[in-house]
């Protein structure tokens, strides 16, 4: 169990090394893309297959996300990687969090909601109240 336990602090660390290395200039383009498509899905709350969906559900967080990170380890040139994988050690040391990172993942969130309630508002079509702010900002697109 200690084993699972060192891989997923590895992991978890190469997340954050990708993150430092997708703002380093240093690290090729490509390899900066990748990274940033890997962390912005491993950190992100939404998945490619939701978790609800029994064994399918995980199958991105076992498989997707180790084999996003390996990839783009590989894409980065070896002592880059060595440097990022210590600021990344130093970072998680600090318990250091990324203001960024919350309010992007609260935008999604709210965006979500809002979707939720105006396909709600759309569907049921709440038009009874002529002059709600529901009516006016959610349903101006279902007429």
């Amino acid at each position: 169990m200690g084993n699972l336990a060192d891989t997923v602090k590895l992991l978890k660390r190469d997340v954050l090394a990708l993150l430092i290395a997708y703002k380093d200039p240093r690290t090729p383009w490509y390899a900066r893309l990748m990274a940033a498509l890997v962390a912005g899905y491993a950190l992100s709350p939404i998945d490619l297959i939701p978790d609800f969906i029994p064994v399918l559900g995980y199958l991105d967080d076992l498989l997707i996300v180790p084999l996003g990170i390996y990839i783009t380890v590989k894409l980065i040139p070896a002592h880059l990687m060595q440097e990022y994988r210590i600021k990344a050690l130093l970072l998680d040391k600090a318990g250091k969090k990324s203001l960024i990172g919350v309010v992007i993942v609260l935008l999604v969130w709210l965006a979500a909601i809002f979707l939720v309630v105006w396909g709600i508002t759309c569907a049921f079509s709440l038009y009874s109240l002529p002059d709600s702010f529901f009516h006016d900002i959610l349903c101006c697109c279902c007429a």
